[in-house]
């Protein structure tokens, strides 16, 4: 006899994955589609939401891709609409996009930069949740992960802008968990270390990229947050 296949936890489950084309967000879609789920890929690039629906097929998954910029704000307030029409309710969102900006001194920074960063680790996430947040609350265990870094604690010269936006987004995300209160939307915050990701190697162009974990090693750390008995709420967790 054949040993029978492990059950895939989150079959029958919908999730949006931002930032889908690579790194982090990639590894994250890949994960979640080899327990079942069928993905909604979120990213700006058509080649590379394509390679990450490959690799989901591979993964026995299936996948929606949605080519999207998340400084289109417009866009995103969309989305939650067009997802409605066609699930009825979403089961999860992991919003791994993510702008490095530049690092420099913080009068250094020119404007377009700060926006440019803002708009995307910090403002697209708030659009995502005033988009996605009724669609979860339709599930019977909708839940939100949002991707941070130790940056966020503002603590490095010269990463003023990334580390701004990943502060603000964990004030952002508490706030939200707290406004949840008897609801069955769990949001939390994930740090998952250091990574092998384009990002990483902009910010560390001088690193040997064989010394730094793969993503998928983090992104099989953040599944028991997705799960529908994962009781915590508001929590920052880091993956080690």
């Amino acid at each position: 006899m054949t040993e029978a296949a492990a059950p895939r936890r989150l079959a029958g489950r919908v999730a949006v994955v931002t930032g889908a084309s690579r790194g982090f967000g990639a590894a994250a879609a890949v994960a979640i589609a080899s327990e079942g789920a069928h993905l909604i890929l979120v990213a700006r690039t058509v080649g590379g939401l394509e390679q990450t629906d490959d690799a989901v097929r591979r993964a026995g998954g299936t996948a929606t891709l949605v080519p999207l910029d998340l400084k289109e704000g417009e866009r995103i307030d969309q989305l939650g609409a067009a997802l409605h029409g066609r699930f009825g309710k979403l089961d999860m969102l992991v919003a791994a996009a993510g702008a490095l900006g530049s690092l420099t001194p913080v009068g250094h920074i020119r404007p377009e930069q700060w926006a440019d960063v803002m708009a995307v680790n910090l403002t697209a996430n708030w659009r995502l949740i005033r988009s996605l947040d009724p669609l979860l609350r339709l599930s019977d265990a909708g839940r939100a992960v949002f991707v941070s870094c130790a940056e966020a604690t503002g603590r490095e010269a010269y990463w003023a802008g990334y580390a701004v936006s990943k502060g603000g987004l964990e004030t952002l995300v508490r706030l939200y968990a707290a406004e949840l209160g008897n609801t069955a939307v769990r949001a939390n915050i994930f740090d998952p270390g250091a990574m092998r990701t384009g990002l990483r190697a902009a910010a560390f162009p001088g690193e040997d990229p064989a010394s730094v974990p793969d993503p998928a090693e983090a992104a099989l750390g953040m599944l028991p947050l997705l799960m529908p008995d994962y009781p915590h709420q508001g929590q920052r967790i880091v993956f080690s």
